[in-house]
């Protein structure tokens, strides 16, 4: 406990002071008050970013009975959270937060006067739900789901040339998939009968005389030349010693 004298002092700068001063003033009063402290003895930290001071000027500013004086203290203390965190100012609604972050730290029991609405334990507690996540379970995993996307765009556009083209990319895309997946070779009657399967039997290409792309050329990367004409090898210089050039002789 805090003797008389120190609550005398305490009162007298706090009359006199401006709101900023107040909450200087109420520094020194909660370094006074805590004698010898340990961290086990302590309460946790709700926020820690703000640290033990900053929580314990929360609790102080709770005890108060005067309303007036519990405003001007939160208006203080929401000050200095905001030159605690300046990187934030720029971001939307940065008072907002500021004032959510002190109700929290106040236990959501803090009878002053806020300009947001003030926010509530079970909101803040309240558990998100369950994200859904598609359940697909294609037959021919190594195609992959865009692949039956694609498959389904095309059945419902109307036959002519891009309908065909379509429909042809399509199928060398399975032939490139087929091939990462199996590195050896894949005849085109596979490929069109994954299509027709995979489409329902609204796609069917076993009876066309037009091939799909080679295999080679469709597994075949692009090689990467340099510009200096060397087929793409560093050159490496070697590096004069100037030292050993400057080095006197005797």
């Amino acid at each position: 406990m805090v003797d008389i004298a120190t609550q005398s002092i305490f009162l007298y700068f706090a009359g006199i002071c401006s709101t900023g001063t107040v909450f200087l003033t109420l520094h020194i009063y909660i370094l006074i008050d805590n004698d010898l402290e340990y961290n086990t003895e302590r309460e946790p930290l709700i926020i820690p970013e703000y640290g033990r001071h900053l929580q314990k000027m929360v609790q102080y500013a709770k005890s108060r009975p005067d309303k007036e004086e519990r405003n001007n203290l939160a208006r203080a203390i929401i000050s200095v959270m905001g030159n605690l965190q300046p990187h934030l100012r720029d971001v939307p609604d940065f008072q907002h937060k500021l004032w959510d972050q002190l109700f929290i730290m106040a236990d959501f029991d803090f009878d002053v006067e806020s300009p947001y609405p003030i926010p509530s334990r079970e909101e803040l507690y309240a558990r998100p739900e369950p994200l859904k996540y598609p359940q697909n379970h294609p037959k021919y995993r190594f195609y992959g789901n865009n692949i039956k996307t694609m498959i389904d765009v095309a059945n419902t556009w109307e036959d002519g040339d891009l309908k065909e083209a379509l429909i042809y990319t399509i199928a060398n895309h399975m032939k490139k998939c087929f091939l990462n997946w199996n590195k050896d070779t894949v005849e085109d009657e596979v490929i069109f009968e994954h299509l027709g399967e995979l489409s329902g039997g609204r796609i069917n290409l076993m009876e066309t005389d037009e091939d799909l792309s080679d295999a080679t050329s469709l597994m075949r990367t692009k090689k990467k030349f340099s510009s200096n004409g060397n087929g793409g090898k560093k050159t490496f210089h070697k590096k004069n010693n100037q030292n050993a050039n400057r080095r006197k002789r005797y």
